[in-house]
């Protein structure tokens, strides 16, 4: 598969065309921003990392019947994914209180929630991904109202069989953010599922292994990202920069 014209560069990725039109090519970045692009850094062996952990998750999702975008891993940093025509809204699922939801709500991180919180946010980042309301997303014509009922499903879909398939390998799935996609009609899970845009919480001590790492000044980013690929597979990433 021979990579194309370059069609978007985000802070974490780069999307190619290929020599299908219905392919495109995804490649890893290990840059990483927060804060709307306010603190910029580098996380050593990131990209690999989290081609190879969203891999797995969307490989995870596709044999419980979610459909993602995901076709097969590449490279090192490479995944080639369908084709796909971004929804500019991000779904966010949330169990347990953290982030923004604990700055706007007053309640202390850690608190549970009695059931999962969906919410969307506007993917503008001039406006720094405002949060929205249903009715914003239709009126805004950003998808319809079967779209966004279908999204929230399958958010919540994704939430139960990611927090499921965790829970024995002692990681706990605080929230997460997910992106879809149009293809043939049909409503897909895209983007990436990676400890950029989940909050993974170590069971037993509550330590952070995902980017509020970077996010915090934690320190030990690529060794969280390193331990949470270990969890999942038992194995030593084989990464190569």
């Amino acid at each position: 598969m021979e990579r194309g014209e370059l069609l978007y560069e985000g802070k974490a990725k780069r999307v190619y065309r290929t020599d299908r039109p219905d392919r495109y090519l995804v490649e890893f970045k290990d840059e990483a921003t927060a804060f709307d692009g306010k603190k910029r850094g580098t996380i050593a062996d990131k990209g690999p990392l989290n081609n190879r952990i969203s891999a797995y998750f969307f490989a995870l999702l596709e044999r419980a019947g979610i459909p993602t975008h995901y076709v097969e891993t590449v490279g090192d940093r490479e995944m080639l994914v369908q084709a796909v025509t971004i929804i500019p809204v991000e779904v966010v699922a949330r169990n347990i209180v953290a982030g923004s939801l604990s700055k706007r709500l007053g309640l202390p991180e850690g608190t549970p929630l009695s059931q999962p919180v969906v919410e969307y946010y506007y993917k503008r980042d001039d406006l720094g991904d405002p949060m929205i309301n249903c009715s914003h997303v239709v009126a805004l014509g950003l998808a319809t109202a079967e779209e966004l009922h279908r999204m929230r499903e399958l958010a919540l879909q994704v939430n139960q069989v990611l927090k499921e398939h965790l829970e024995p390998k002692g990681i706990v799935l605080v929230d997460f953010k997910l992106e879809f996609g149009r293809v043939d009609g049909q409503i897909v899970v895209a983007d990436e599922i990676s400890p950029d845009t989940c909050r993974f919480w170590d069971r037993a001590t509550g330590e952070k292994m995902d980017k509020d790492r970077f996010r915090r000044d934690l320190g030990g980013v690529t060794e969280a990202y390193t331990a949470v690929w270990r969890r999942l597979t038992g194995e030593e990433p084989d990464v190569r920069g």
